[in-house]
C-alpha cells in the first residue's frame, strides 16, 4: 500500500510548475469533502487567487519567474493538506509526518473553525520557518509583505479563539468576522487591498507602505500592532511552535528582518484614525511615529 507522505509529495510535485494545477489541488481538498468541510475554503482560496494573479506562483523557468519563497510556502500547505486527506481516506498507510499534518487530520475528522485555523496556520508557520533562506533572497518590500501576511493570519485566528486578546472592547465582533466559513474573513486575509498587484514590486519601500488602503492600515497599525507580543505568544502556544515568538524584535515584526531596518515599520503609524481605532478597542499605539514619515508624505504630494 502507498505511504501517505510519499503519495502527497508526488501529487504536489506534479503541479509544481502548473499554476492551475496548484489551485485545483488546493480547491480539491474542499470541493471533494463531504458535509461541513466544504465551506471552509473561502479565505485560503481567495489568498491563493491573489498569489496567482501577482505571479508569485509562476514556474521559475517562465518568462516572468515567480517567487521561490511563496512557491515553497504554498507547497508546504498543499502537501500537509493532501497528506492528511490521504491518511483519513482508504488506501495509504503511515502516520502524520508533521504536527501540522496531525492538525489537518483533526480538522478533517471533526471540522470546526478553531481546528481549521490551527491546521492552516501551523502549515503556514512551518513554511515560514523552513524557508528563511529563500525569504532572505527577496527584496525588502516583499519581506515586508511576508511579515504582514503572517501577522494578519495570526490575528484572524485570535479573533476567533481569543477575541478579547485580538479586539479588546470590540471582542463581540471577532468570532463572526473571523469565521473561515464566511466571506467576511477575506477582508482580513486578502492582501489585494494593501499591496501592489504584480511581482516583483518595484516601487520604493516607503511609497508601498503609504499607498496601503486606509482601512488596511487601520487594521495593521491601529488594531494589530499594539497587540503583537501577546498575539505571537498566543499563536506559539496554540500551534505548539515556540520559535514563533522569535519572529518579533521588541514588539516589531522581524521575520528575515534586520534590526537596523526597524524604522521602516514606523512609517505607516501616523494619523488620528489609527489612534481612534486603537482607543476604541482599548489599546494604545506603541510604535512611535518615524521621523521619516513626514518626509515621505511631502514627497508624495509633489
Amino acid at each position: 500500500m502507498a505511504d501517505a507522505a510519499s503519495d502527497a509529495e508526488r501529487r504536489v510535485a506534479r503541479v509544481r510548475d502548473d499554476q492551475a494545477g496548484r489551485y485545483a489541488l488546493a480547491q480539491e481538498f474542499y470541493r471533494l469533502a463531504s458535509g461541513r468541510r466544504r465551506t471552509y475554503g473561502h479565505a485560503e482560496l481567495s489568498f491563493m487567487r491573489w498569489s496567482l494573479a501577482r505571479g508569485v506562483l509562476a514556474p521559475e523557468t517562465s518568462e516572468a519567474p515567480g517567487s521561490p519563497w511563496w512557491r515553497a510556502v504554498n507547497e508546504r500547505l498543499l502537501r500537509d493538506k493532501t497528506e492528511a486527506r490521504l491518511l483519513c481516506g482508504a488506501g495509504p498507510t503511515g502516520t502524520a509526518g508533521a504536527r501540522s499534518v496531525e492538525y489537518w487530520t483533526d480538522f478533517i475528522r471533526s471540522p470546526s473553525p478553531v481546528r481549521w485555523y490551527r491546521a492552516h496556520n501551523a502549515s503556514i508557520v512551518a513554511g515560514y520557518l523552513e524557508h528563511e533562506e529563500l525569504a532572505a533572497a527577496e527584496r525588502q518590500v516583499e519581506r515586508f509583505m511576508m511579515n504582514v501576511a503572517l501577522l494578519r493570519v495570526l490575528f484572524t485566528h485570535a479573533m476567533l479563539e481569543q477575541p478579547r486578546l485580538a479586539l479588546g472592547r470590540l471582542a463581540v465582533f471577532g468570532p463572526l468576522m473571523a469565521d473561515p466559513r464566511h466571506r467576511a474573513v477575506q477582508m482580513f486575509l486578502d492582501l489585494g487591498r494593501s499591496f501592489p498587484a504584480r511581482y516583483p514590486v518595484t516601487t520604493p519601500m516607503a511609497d508601498t507602505v503609504l499607498d496601503e488602503h486606509a482601512l488596511a492600515r487601520m487594521l495593521d497599525y491601529g488594531l494589530i500592532a499594539p497587540r503583537l507580543p501577546a498575539l505571537y505568544e498566543f499563536s506559539a502556544e496554540s500551534l505548539a511552535e515556540p520559535r514563533l515568538t522569535a519572529l518579533l524584535d521588541d514588539g516589531l515584526p522581524a521575520y528575515v528582518w534586520p534590526h537596523a531596518d526597524r524604522a521602516i515599520w514606523y512609517i505607516g503609524n501616523t494619523g488620528p484614525h489609527l489612534r481612534a481605532i486603537a482607543r476604541a478597542s482599548g489599546a494604545r499605539l506603541t510604535w512611535e511615529p518615524s521621523p521619516l514619515a513626514p518626509v515621505h508624505r511631502r514627497a508624495r504630494r509633489r
